[in-house]
């Protein structure tokens, strides 16, 4: 099968930890590699942001990076994307009519507007990911929502317009369905996780750092805030718990050193006089995740609101504990083997850490229950085999043609 996967502003081979690049990069090149190791023939369509890179470069096995010319050869935060995705749709089209794909997978908003765009005239089907609804990040940012105005009228249409819709959590179905997206058209698929990467199995390794910036395996109670550093993600209120947990130590990895979220962080450290228990580290390169993960005694991650949320998942399939907020993609993944409290609400999460902390039996307890969940349900292979289901349901009949005539 020949797929195509269009992903605008999140460019698989991109470093993950800036303010628009994370899961999804991250969900988009597993995606990519696990449906090449299927046997399928894989093209990831994302942006160009810089005028050397190369038109396409090889990723891994059967997958290859195409950057679309479409707007300046420089990044741009993907709310100021929408002028240029005509000229997205444009290099599809021509990419297309030489090669035409046998399905197209778009993810994001903006990278389905241009994948149905270029597939109209060519019948192409279109299967849609949103991991983000502008509905939802609308009711949690109010006048914060940077999105463009048509955002949600355009959601609306794509979701109407798509020959299949893959939502990532049993949340966001009934969101599509409050936004008149027909349902039998909707097929849940959860992110997945490198498995071959997270795992509890590895010894504990912290390579010297002379800046110590990697925490230590020195008896203290430390629990990890990783992920990208935006107001959302509710780091804030993590801060604001741990004033509340006494002994505790955060980690907070993502964002850079100076920029406007980590310095927002870091005042808000030092006027709640915790600047001896909590280190911002910055970006944390993907191989060095694992190892950090293991050196905490919980994960934290507390967002308003979460399409999916990577973080858990590896944090579980490393065999951490998990606190999370009861919101999205959560209430699947951490319900039943984690702890759950619901978000902005620091009083509620320092007394869930504080019991969590105190009681070993427990963190094991949780620490099991995530591995095995993380191993039954998101390892790659799965749900890469899910989402191909997704496909052959749509072009069967063609492939089952095309093999008979020998094509």
């Amino acid at each position: 099968m020949r797929i195509a996967l269009v992903s605008e502003h999140a460019n698989p081979l991109a470093a993950v930890g800036g303010v628009d690049a994370g899961g999804q990069n991250v969900h988009v090149a597993g995606l990519a590699a696990a449906l090449a190791g299927l046997g399928h023939e894989v093209t990831v369509y994302t942006r160009r942001v810089a005028g050397h890179e190369p038109l396409t470069v090889t990723m891994s096995p059967g997958v290859t990076v195409e950057h679309v010319p479409a707007g300046p050869p420089e990044p741009l935060p993907k709310d100021e994307l929408l002028p240029h995705m005509p000229a997205f749709a444009a290099h599809l089209a021509r990419r297309w009519r030489a090669a035409r794909p046998d399905v197209a997978h778009a993810h994001f908003w903006m990278s389905g507007l241009a994948a149905l765009t270029a597939a109209e005239k060519l019948r192409v089907p279109v299967v849609q990911t949103f991991h983000a609804l502008g509905t939802v990040k609308r009711r949690w940012q109010g006048a914060a929502d940077t999105s463009p105005p048509s955002r949600l009228a355009v959601e609306r249409d794509i979701g109407r317009r798509a020959a299949a819709v893959v939502a990532t959590c049993t949340d966001e179905v009934s969101e599509l369905a409050a936004m008149d997206v027909p349902v039998e058209r909707v097929t849940v698929v959860p992110c997945g996780v490198d498995l071959a990467l997270f795992h509890p199995d590895a010894p504990l390794q912290h390579p010297a750092d002379a800046d110590g910036r990697r925490p230590r395996l020195d008896g203290v109670a430390r629990i990890l805030s990783i992920g990208r550093l935006v107001p959302r993600k509710g780091v804030e209120t993590i801060i604001e718990a741990l004033a509340h947990v006494p002994g505790a130590h955060l980690t907070i990895a993502g964002g850079d050193p100076g920029d406007e979220e980590s310095t927002r962080l870091s005042r808000l450290v030092a006027a709640s006089g915790l600047s001896g228990r909590v280190r911002l580290i910055g970006s944390v390169a993907r191989a060095d995740v694992p190892a950090l993960m293991r050196s905490a005694l919980a994960v934290v991650t507390v967002p308003w609101y979460e399409p999916f949320g990577m973080v858990p998942v590896e944090a579980m399939a490393c065999g951490v504990p998990v606190v999370a907020s009861a919101v999205g993609g959560h209430l699947d993944t951490v319900s039943g083997c984690g702890a759950l409290v619901p978000p902005r609400r620091p009083r509620a999460l320092a007394g869930v850490l504080r019991d969590l902390l105190a009681r070993p039996d427990v963190r094991a307890s949780m620490a099991d229950a995530g591995v095995r969940r993380a191993r039954s349900r998101y390892g790659w292979p799965r749900v890469a085999a899910q989402t191909e289901s997704v496909y052959r349901s749509l072009i069967g009949d063609r492939l089952d043609r095309l093999a008979a005539a020998g094509g």
